[in-house]
């Protein structure tokens, strides 16, 4: 198996509490890590954004330092609601249902990484704004 599709797809975990919850964290730095690299991407994007004409102006990085920390934190803050969710579903409904971890994993990674990108696409759509309000 490739290793993005081990990442994406990887073996569900014993189905016990503590290996759902070692399964999720043996996970987390890789969440990190590519949450964060979306984050640096948008931060990078929507620097060069803002200070290209028209109207560009520069904004010192430090500035949004404290955004930054917040995001991520609650971004493992939300990351912990994976193997709640998970040992819940098992408690609940037990064998009934698949091992739901990869699943959640998958979805919770794309979405932090959708909102760790969404500044980017906001600073982009605001750039082209400028540039058509400057031109009309």
């Amino acid at each position: 198996m490739s290793a993005i599709t081990e990442f994406l797809y990887p073996t569900p975990a014993k189905r016990t509490v503590g290996g759902i919850v070692k399964w999720w964290e043996t996970r987390r730095l890789a969440y990190n890590v590519a949450v964060g690299s979306a984050g640096l991407v948008s931060l990078a994007t929507s620097f060069v954004l803002l200070a290209l004409p028209p109207n560009g102006q520069f904004l010192p990085p430090l500035a949004l330092l404290p955004g930054v920390a917040v995001f991520g934190i609650m971004a493992n803050i939300c990351y912990c609601f994976g193997p709640t969710v998970e040992v819940l579903v098992e408690k609940i409904w037990g064998r009934q249902l698949l091992p739901t971890g990869p699943a959640l994993y998958r979805a919770g990674l794309t979405f932090s990484v959708g909102l760790a990108l969404f500044p980017a696409l906001m600073s982009t759509f605001f750039w082209v704004a400028r540039v058509v309000f400057s031109i009309f």
